[in-house]
């Protein structure tokens, strides 16, 4: 048998010494479990009431396993709160909103990361991060009645709010992403013939497709959960998003927990898959925008 070289032995013995003198960081270790344990928890008691039959959702054993399983309480919530409708509604303000925020942001960010040097364009970066100390009940009154006069007490007046809400953030992340996109790929555009809105579209906004999707995912969660907003705007009932539906019909889910459930379950279940599929380019995102490359 060849004997192994000494460099050879001492690396590996050397590797081997590191690898066995790392150790498990059990405080953190412990304080992720637990944060899982808050969120999987309630997720799992959810699941099993609303797949119980009335009678079973209310033995008092919330994390019992339904048996047998019913969907009975799905079928009633989607009657009860005309679920179709609300989805569509829901669907229509959140597709609306990440749209918007993702190329409103983008453009103002653009501006702004461009042309820094120029005093009105800094001072609009720094309007939108003062306003993003300001949050929708303090300037709910004025808002509700500026919709009201104008006639966007609807679900398009509430995606143009909501828009707005987004956006300081939605510009600060861009910003960030923006600085790490070296000029010279500007440069070298203009010098092929193209214009500012040529170099924008075909060279900077598919560079921004990770922040994009960063962007977009918590534009999309928070325009599909929130409930004040669509609820002080919105003056038509049968216009109404998912939330306020569930919220509505508060009174008819109050002895039938099985029905509560299912509605919320359906209510929350795209926001789950959408932040499932999406976690890898936000998480992507905000990694490359944190660092200048």
């Amino acid at each position: 048998m060849s004997e192994v070289p000494t460099t050879t032995r001492t690396v590996v013995a050397g590797g081997r010494g590191r690898v066995g003198a790392e150790r498990v960081n059990w405080s953190g270790t412990i304080l992720l479990i637990l944060a899982s344990v808050t969120v999987l928890l309630p997720l799992y008691a959810t699941i099993t009431m609303a797949m119980k039959t009335t009678e079973q959702s209310v033995d008092g054993n919330a994390f019992s396993l339904p048996a047998p399983f019913s969907f009975d309480g799905f079928v009633e919530a989607w009657n009860l709160t005309r679920f179709p409708v609300g989805a569509a509604v829901s669907l229509f303000v959140t597709a609306g909103t990440v749209i918007a925020t993702i190329l409103l942001a983008a453009f103002a960010s653009y501006a702004i990361v461009r042309n820094w040097d120029h005093r009105l364009f800094r001072y609009s970066f720094f309007y939108l991060l003062a306003a993003m100390f300001i949050p929708f009940p303090v300037v709910a009154l004025p808002q509700i009645q500026l919709t009201g006069r104008v006639g966007l007490d609807n679900p398009f007046g509430v995606v143009i709010l909501a828009t707005m809400f987004q956006l300081s953030f939605s510009v600060l992340l861009f910003t960030a992403f923006l600085r790490s996109i070296p000029i010279e790929l500007e440069e070298s555009a203009r010098i092929d013939g193209a214009t500012t809105w040529q170099t924008f579209w075909r060279l900077i906004f598919p560079l921004l497709a990770p922040m994009s999707a960063t962007v977009g995912i918590f534009a999309f969660l928070y325009a599909w959960n929130d409930f004040m907003m669509p609820s002080l705007i919105i003056s038509d009932p049968g216009m109404q998003t998912l939330p306020v539906r569930q919220n509505l019909f508060q009174n008819q889910f109050s002895s039938n927990y099985n029905v509560a459930f299912a509605s919320y379950l359906m209510a929350m279940a795209p926001a789950i898959v959408a932040y499932l599929f999406t976690q890898r380019w936000v998480m992507e995102g905000v990694t490359q925008g944190a660092v200048k490359g």
